[in-house]
């Protein structure tokens, strides 16, 4: 008896033994399920879990789109790492629900209405060249291979070594995507051809998918052959792109269509820049380039857009030439527009300026004040004899009237300072001159002459601090500078500057930024290397106008786009011809005017950041484009206070740095393939409202439309960013 009690003791031990070495597991099962339970859905919202015959599927997205609304609507969500989704927000109507990702073939659409659960079968891709056909145009584009670096100089093209052919190259990128699949297969309308350089030879001639005109055509037509050729025979990227992770996966994205299958919106605007909370919740506008005189809006609310024509000032001006695209249009011009409208901004009237044309560009057409010293102080400074581009449109979206205003400096691209004024900052690509509009001015007179004025790129060479009344001039076409000479790469000559006499810096804008911190402007160049500019107008201009340029460290080239850190003063550039990201600290100068002060002077200012993505073949050179950069100052997006960011032109991306951690954080468009950007607007619609208060807003603005994913009869579309505190956040 005393036995059995013995064993049943023991017994009893082994088992509470048992129980306790299993507890850990028996809680980390639960916390497990736990972790796994089936996300929480409202009455609008759709959500689920995403799995394979792998098991769960984490960082794909789950796409939501619905024709039912006034304009097409989908929204674009990532599943977390148990492979679950909510894709929240949603309006009412009847949605097609489908899985699509790295490494998956897309599943098949299910019809479901917000306030579901749906569980979503996603598709292994049963081959990796099945995948890579939902791979970004830059990792196919990266397989292009570049002429090796003893093919160079190109002496009759002007071609000085590998950097140089690639930083050309890009520039396609400049109007559409190269690596998608519009332009990476030859379209079958082109015909049958003995060879495929034969086909290049014609497809260039009909509906060029690239310009050949910067390169050795022949040599360019082989590698672009070469690269077709590799790939109709079955070649693919073999770089994965990797999948969302971390605050990637926290990304919700919203798109609405708007134009119509010709339309190229250069840009979006959706707030006063200064103040992110204007215009909340109101229209977001784009102006139509090329393929009509109208503007388009958004109503992102009502999910409704309209198009309306911009009046042309001259009747008589002539028209931009017809632009055809017979492959895909047949004889119709799809580009009849002839004012070329362009970039815009809001101004706190809520009213819309516009660089657009609406005259002549001849010098007769020029006014007469912007020649003649004797009617202008900054016509005797520097005369501008004329406008070969862009004036200024001004819209009042209550009234539907437009104000013409011309400018004697060609506009491009613009911001707004933070005077008591609201003077509007314009890059000029005609002239070497920051320009701009005094607003108030503009309100009280209407008087062109007296509301506008502009300061030469005028360098202080003889370091007295101050501007001179005569000034040499440094050709626009510069290679390179070495303490007080400079090279010009036409002339080939080499001329010694006068350390006597201040200096016209004779370059050309593209991207402008304001900053806050001193008031200056900062302006950026295309080109190899290319620059960048700081002007201080100064206190009284045109006489206390001072610029200072500086030059891209070696390797980087095309700084198209600048903007400004809004605490620290520290501006944020976007080399697009090597894709890199960079900041140049002015702080670290040493030097800042002088004799020396010509461009290479301050190599300590500059900090570069490599981006992700693939690079070309045997170099160090990314395949990606960034078209301008932009610094969200005052935290839209939710990744916090003056975060740089760019768009991934030819990659279906916008990147951001978070610059504490030196982490970029990439949010990729996976639908439709094709997402190309030129800019982005921050706007905060409700301070108080969380993530969902908060966006960027960008568009789809390629050129050619029909290059996207859907091919012909593909609308643009309006796109808005979001971060949620984490993926299944409502």
């Amino acid at each position: 008896m005393a036995a059995n009690k013995m064993a049943f003791g023991v017994l009893l031990l082994g088992v509470s033994l048992l129980l306790i070495l299993a507890l850990p597991r028996l809680e980390a099962h639960s916390r497990a399920a736990a972790a796994a339970a089936p996300p929480v859905v409202n009455s609008s919202s759709i959500g689920g879990a995403v799995t394979s015959s792998k098991g769960p599927e984490a960082g794909v997205w789950v796409i939501a789109e619905t024709k039912d609304l006034p304009t097409g609507f989908r929204k674009i969500v990532v599943t977390d790492d148990q492979g679950r989704y909510v894709v929240p927000d949603l309006p009412k109507g009847n949605y097609k629900v489908w899985v699509r990702g790295y490494g998956l073939v897309d599943s098949k659409p299910v019809n479901v209405t917000p306030g579901k659960t749906v569980n979503l079968q996603a598709v292994l891709a049963p081959s990796e060249r099945a995948a890579a056909q939902y791979y970004p145009a830059n990792y196919w584009y990266s397989m292009i291979k570049i002429p090796p670096k003893s093919a160079f100089p190109m002496e009759k093209e002007g071609i000085n070594d590998q950097l140089d052919w690639i930083t050309r190259m890009k520039f396609d990128i400049q109007i559409t995507q190269v690596g998608d699949k519009a332009t990476r297969e030859m379209p079958e309308k082109l015909g049958k051809f003995k060879s495929s350089e034969e086909a290049w030879q014609a497809w260039l001639k009909v509906e060029p998918p690239v310009n050949v005109a910067r390169l050795n055509k022949d040599t360019a037509i082989k590698m672009y052959a070469d690269w077709t050729d590799r790939i109709a025979a079955g070649d693919y990227p073999k770089e994965v792109p990797p999948r969302p992770q971390g605050l990637e996966r926290n990304v919700v994205i919203s798109e609405w269509d708007w134009g119509n299958d010709k339309s190229f919106i250069h840009d979006v605007i959706t707030t006063y820049n200064p103040d992110p909370s204007f215009n909340a919740n109101g229209l977001i506008y784009g102006a139509e380039q090329f393929s009509s005189d109208k503007m388009v809006a958004l109503d992102p609310v009502q999910a409704k857009t309209v198009r309306f024509a911009v009046p042309m000032r001259d009747q008589d001006m002539p028209s931009l030439g017809p632009q055809k695209y017979p492959l895909t249009w047949g004889n119709e011009d799809i580009h009849p527009g002839r004012m070329r409208l362009h970039n815009q901004m809001f101004d706190l009237q809520g009213r819309i300026w516009t660089t657009a044309k609406f005259r002549k560009s001849d010098a007769a057409s020029q006014p007469s004040f912007c020649k003649n010293g004797e009617e202008n102080a900054y016509a005797k400074l520097y005369p501008i004899n004329r406008n070969g581009d862009l004036q200024v449109v001004l819209y009042e979206p209550g009234s539907h009237k437009f104000q013409f205003i011309d400018t004697c400096f060609a506009t491009h691209h613009m911001t707004f300072g933070e005077d008591a004024d609201h003077t509007l900052y314009f890059s000029s690509a005609g002239s070497p001159v920051v320009g701009w509009i005094d607003t108030k001015v503009w309100d009280e007179t209407h008087d062109p002459a007296k509301a506008q004025g502009w300061c030469p790129y005028i360098l202080d060479t003889n370091g007295d601090g101050k501007q001179d009344s005569e000034y040499q001039v440094m050709n626009p076409h510069v290679l390179e500078f070495s303490s007080n000479y400079f090279r010009d790469s036409e002339k080939s000559t080499t001329d010694a500057l006068d350390p006597q006499k201040d200096t016209l810096f004779n370059g050309i804008g593209y991207g402008i930024a304001y900053n806050p911190v001193d008031h200056s402007l900062w302006i950026g160049s295309s080109g190899n290397p290319g620059y960048i500019v700081r002007m201080d107008p100064g206190s009284n201009p045109p006489r206390t106008c001072k610029a200072e340029v500086y030059f891209p460290p070696s390797g980087a080239t095309a700084p198209k786009g600048v903007y400004a850190d809004r605490q620290t003063g520290l501006i944020w550039v976007s080399f697009a011809g090597t894709g890199q990201f960079a900041s140049f600290d002015r702080r670290k100068c040493k030097v800042l005017n002088g004799a020396t002060a010509t461009g290479h002077h301050c190599p300590e200012g500059w900090t570069l950041y490599p981006q992700p993505g693939p690079k070309f073949q045997s170099t160090s050179i990314t395949a990606d484009w960034y078209y301008l950069n932009w610094v969200d100052q005052f935290n839209a997006l939710g990744l916090g206070n003056n975060v740089p960011m760019a768009p991934g032109t030819n990659s279906d991306s916008l990147i951001a740095l978070k610059p504490d951690t030196k982490q970029w954080v990439v949010m990729r468009v996976p639908y439709p393939m094709g997402f190309y950007s030129r800019g982005m607007d921050g706007r905060i619609d409700d301070p108080n409202g969380g993530w969902k208060g908060r966006g960027v807003w960008t568009t789809y603005a390629s050129v050619n439309p029909w290059n996207m994913e859907g091919g012909k009869g593909s609308e643009p579309k309006v796109v808005k960013f979001q971060v949620r505190p984490d993926p299944l956040a409502q």
